[in-house]
């Protein structure tokens, strides 16, 4: 009696003989078995149609490189600030220290799963609620709003005031460990809340784990400055320049041999202090809205996911869900006015890493594969098939004739040698399918979005198919 259910051999023949007739499918596994899926499937009309020039493109400082680590969420953040920090006080370019804030978001999330243990101390280990808060405690992964919550309590500095370690550089081992002794620490405090021992014991219990999470941290990472100093030359204004003689500066600089250009210096700053001071624009000043049109998330609601908070006093992430066109609308008008953007997508979609493009027609793996990819956005993010990974910074946008976008610049947090010297481009096609999230001014939103981000919000659960921590 033939199982209905099971793979069926004479049927396998029969696929096989099939595939063989067809020429196609012989090239097609020769290409990709040689050299890659996406390598076989790269389309070379795709790549010309894609220019790397933008009718609007801002002017970044050096590219970045989270290396192995799942800081891109804290990397595009701290992109879109430096370049404010820059343009403002006229740097030549400048870098935020990832690792400062890396440092305090490990302690911060590490309190809030100690927390979160502390609230579901009734709860089996084995429902839904608990898996996801157990799942990976002190991971590295994020979101703007996370770094919003740090900058607003532990402020900025400086790269040169505390410059990457190896454990940031390749975070695994570092947070392996510090996961697993905070999984030990809830496995404790459950054992003693199930033997009856009282709330201010088990609090007393957390503060002497929080201390141990700091030794951890601290023997990873170096200890987080409490002041630094800083020191920062103005480039050349174009105004200062002989055209026959170069800048003012150079000149004097040559005649001198020292560097006279302006100095921006401080003493024993501290970081709160250097972000108040320094970076003219203030982190709460903007809103994260998303493309999300599921028929779970109607457009025109401000929502929020549980238990997705590093800071726990800062509350969990938010945004506001908008249609398609005030969502693109919005991202242009802010590139226009000379304001990078912070995004999440999913930037495993027809992308192609080495060459820094993100198009479907480019990546045609439909041809390759003789089938048609079909998914809406709607159906991709309710299947759980692209929720946003990964977070970047737009930093242009390439309008046509009718000043409508198609493509966009994006920089990313790979280091130099991916992508074109670590720019990509992205078709508007692919921004339309594969960006859900975008950290827009206040001033840059219409008055109906600015009303509904002061609504009440409706919760989402945690394991909603819209996103995932940026990594």
């Amino acid at each position: 009696m033939t199982n209905q259910s099971a793979v069926d051999i004479n049927q396998l023949q029969e696929y096989s003989r099939v595939f063989n007739a067809d020429r196609a499918n012989l090239v097609a596994a020769n290409a990709a078995v040689s050299t890659g899926v996406l390598a076989a499937a790269t389309d070379y009309q795709g790549l010309r149609n894609l220019p790397r020039d933008f009718s609007i493109e801002l002017k970044q400082g050096s590219i970045t490189n989270q290396e192995r680590s799942g800081r891109c969420w804290m990397f595009a953040s701290l992109n879109t600030l430096r370049y404010e920090l820059m343009h403002r006080w006229n740097l030549e370019d400048f870098e935020f220290s990832e690792t400062y804030l890396f440092f305090w978001d490990a302690i911060e999330k590490s309190n809030t799963y100690l927390e979160h243990v502390l609230e579901t101390l009734d709860e089996p280990t084995d429902s839904r609620i608990f898996e996801v808060i157990n799942d990976g405690p002190s991971d590295d992964g994020g979101w703007w709003q996370m770094f919003a919550a740090l900058v607003n309590k532990y402020g900025l500095v400086p790269k040169s005031a505390y410059p990457e370690s190896a454990n940031s550089r390749d975070s695994d081992a570092f947070k392996q460990y510090l996961n697993t002794k905070l999984r030990e620490f809830a496995a404790e405090l459950r054992r003693r809340h199930a033997s009856g021992e009282s709330t201010e014991a088990l609090r007393e219990m957390k503060r002497e784990d929080m201390a141990t999470v700091y030794r951890i941290c601290a023997i990873a990472l170096g200890e987080p400055p409490a002041t630094f100093d800083f020191l920062a030359r103005v480039k050349d204004d174009d105004d200062d320049k002989d055209d026959n003689k170069g800048s003012k500066s150079e000149q004097a600089k040559s005649e001198s041999g020292k560097d006279e250009r302006k100095q921006i210096r401080e003493t024993g700053i501290t970081p709160l202090e250097f972000y108040k001071k320094y970076v003219p624009v203030d982190v709460n000043d903007f809103v994260t809205i998303s493309n999300a049109p599921m028929a779970r998330t109607p457009f025109g609601k401000r929502y929020r996911i549980r238990y997705t908070a590093n800071v726990i006093e800062a509350g969990d992430m938010e945004f506001v869900n908008v249609p398609l066109d005030v969502f693109k609308k919005a991202a242009v008008d802010q590139i226009a006015a000379g304001h990078p953007i912070w995004f999440a997508c999913d930037c495993m979609q027809f992308a192609l890493r080495g060459e820094g493009v993100f198009d479907r027609g480019t990546v045609r793996v439909d041809q390759l594969f003789g089938t048609e990819f079909t998914f809406d956005k709607a159906d991709g993010l309710e299947y759980g098939d692209r929720p946003s990974n990964h977070a970047m910074t737009l930093t242009g946008v390439n309008l046509d004739e009718n000043g409508k976008p198609n493509r966009w610049k994006i920089e990313n947090s790979w280091g130099k040698d991916n992508g074109k010297d670590g720019y990509y481009v992205a078709s508007d096609a692919w921004f339309d399918q594969f960006v859900t999230e975008l950290i827009i001014r206040k001033d840059m939103l219409d008055e109906a979005t600015l009303a509904i981000a002061q609504s009440e919000p409706v919760e989402l659960e945690p394991w909603e198919p819209l996103t995932r921590p940026c990594r």
